[in-house]
C-alpha cells in the first residue's frame, strides 16, 4: 500500500504549496545529512533504483539512470546527494542567477490538484551564483559515501531580474564562470515565464551571442574539460521558432536541448475556472503539459536527426510516460511536478520500471532496448 498519497491528502494539500515544499525538502535533506553517510545509505535502501542496465554515457557524462530531477526543486544546491539517493539519476539545480534575489511576492506557488498540475511564479528565487558556487565547492571537497555511480549534477542558469535585457549575456557569463567548474552539464534557461523579458532571449538573433558568450566563458574557466552546454526552451514557441532554435544549436555545436519549460497556457484544464483564476499567473507544469512536451520532443528529434542530446521534461508521471519519451527520441527524461503528487518513491519507481522494460525485452543495456523499440 502506498502511504504518500494518504499523507498528501491529509497534510500537504491543506498547506500552502511553498510551505509544503520547504517541509518536504527539509525532511529529505535532514535524512541525507545523517552522520557518516548513514542517511544516504538509508535512502538508497528504501528507494533502490540504479540497476546496472540503466547506465549510459550521454555527452561524455556517465548517467546511472535516465530519469532525473528537473531544475526548480533544489534551487540552491542544498540537497543533491539526498535527492539522488531517492533514485534520481541526475539532479539539475537552479535556476541560479548572477545575483541573489528573493523572487516574486508570495503566494507564488499553487496546485491544481484536479489536473495534477502546479502553477508557479517563483521568479528565480535563489542565493545567487557566488553562494551556490561556494556550496558546490564544499560538496566536492567533502567526499560523500556512494557505492554506486555518483549523481550527475546539472547547473541551470538564468537572468537576474534587475539586469536589463541588453546586458543579459554578461549576467549569464558571471554565473558561468562561478558555476561551470562544478557542473557535469550547464543549462542556459531562457524560457521561464516569470522573469520579465526572459523569453524574448529565445529569439535566435539574441540567443546566438548569448550562447557563444556562455560557451567561451565555460571553456575559459574549465580549460581541461568541455562542459556540456544545453539550452532550455518553452513549449509555447511556434513550431518555426522551435526549428530555428534547433538549427542554432546545431550551428553552435551545443550539446543538447531541454524541452520543455512550463507553459503560460491554460487550455483544457479540468479544474474549475475560479480555481485556475485563484492560482494566478505564471508557468503551468504537470500533466496538462504532456501532449505539447511530447510534440516538441518529436519535432526536435526530426529536425536534429540525433545530432543533439535531447532531454524531455513536462507531464512525465509514470514509467510509461518516461519510456514513451525515450522511444520518441529523448536521451534522458526529467520530472518535477510528479514528485509533488507521487512522493519520495517516485524516481525509484520510474527508473526501476524502465529497467524492467529493458530486461523484459531481453536486453542488457538501455540504449539497445530503446533503439529496438524505436524501429519496431
Amino acid at each position: 500500500m502506498r502511504i504518500y498519497p494518504k499523507l498528501f491528502n491529509l497534510v500537504f494539500r491543506r498547506m500552502d504549496a511553498e510551505q509544503a515544499h520547504r517541509l518536504g525538502f527539509g525532511a529529505i535533506r535532514a535524512v541525507g545529512a545523517l552522520p557518516a553517510g548513514s542517511g544516504l545509505a538509508l535512502l538508497e535502501r528504501l528507494f533502490p533504483a540504479h540497476d546496472t542496465v540503466l547506465k549510459q554515457t550521454v555527452f561524455g557524462v556517465g548517467f546511472p539512470a535516465p530519469f532525473g530531477l528537473a531544475a526548480g526543486f533544489d534551487k540552491n544546491a542544498e540537497g543533491i546527494d539526498a535527492l539522488a539517493a531517492l533514485g534520481f539519476g541526475s539532479v539539475e539545480i537552479g535556476t541560479v542567477t548572477g545575483q541573489g534575489q528573493p523572487g516574486n511576492e508570495q503566494p507564488r506557488l499553487a496546485r491544481l490538484i484536479a489536473d495534477r498540475a502546479v502553477v508557479n511564479r517563483m521568479g528565480f528565487n535563489n542565493g545567487g551564483a557566488e553562494e551556490v558556487a561556494r556550496r558546490l565547492k564544499r560538496r566536492v571537497a567533502k567526499p560523500e559515501r556512494w557505492d554506486k555511480v555518483p549523481p550527475v549534477v546539472g547547473v541551470n542558469i538564468g537572468k537576474t531580474k534587475i539586469v536589463p535585457e541588453d546586458e543579459a549575456a554578461t549576467d549569464y557569463v558571471v554565473s558561468t564562470k562561478l558555476l561551470a567548474p562544478y557542473a557535469d552539464y550547464l543549462v542556459v534557461n531562457v524560457s521561464s515565464p516569470n522573469t520579465p523579458g526572459l523569453r524574448s532571449l529565445q529569439a535566435v538573433e539574441v540567443l546566438r551571442p548569448l550562447l557563444k558568450a556562455v560557451r567561451a566563458a565555460a571553456d575559459e574557466v574549465v580549460p581541461g574539460r568541455r562542459v556540456p552546454l544545453l539550452v532550455k526552451i518553452a513549449p509555447d514557441l511556434a513550431d518555426a521558432d522551435i526549428d530555428a532554435v534547433a538549427d542554432l544549436a546545431l550551428e553552435l555545436h551545443l550539446d543538447g536541448i531541454i524541452a520543455t519549460n512550463t507553459t503560460i497556457g491554460r487550455e483544457g484544464l479540468k479544474s474549475a475556472a475560479e480555481k485556475v483564476e485563484t492560482a494566478g499567473g505564471g508557468g503551468l507544469s504537470g500533466a496538462p503539459l504532456k501532449e505539447r512536451s511530447l510534440e516538441v520532443l518529436k519535432r526536435l528529434r526530426a529536425r536534429t536527426s540525433g545530432q543533439l542530446v535531447l532531454i524531455s521534461v513536462g507531464g512525465v508521471e509514470t514509467v510509461g510516460d518516461a519510456w514513451q519519451r525515450l522511444v520518441a527520441g529523448a536521451d534522458l527524461v526529467q520530472g518535477y511536478t510528479g514528485f509533488i503528487y507521487e512522493g519520495p518513491a517516485w524516481a525509484s519507481r520510474i527508473n526501476r520500471g524502465i529497467a524492467e522494460k529493458v530486461r523484459a525485452g531481453g536486453y542488457t543495456n538501455l540504449r539497445d532496448a530503446v533503439e529496438a523499440a524505436r524501429v519496431s
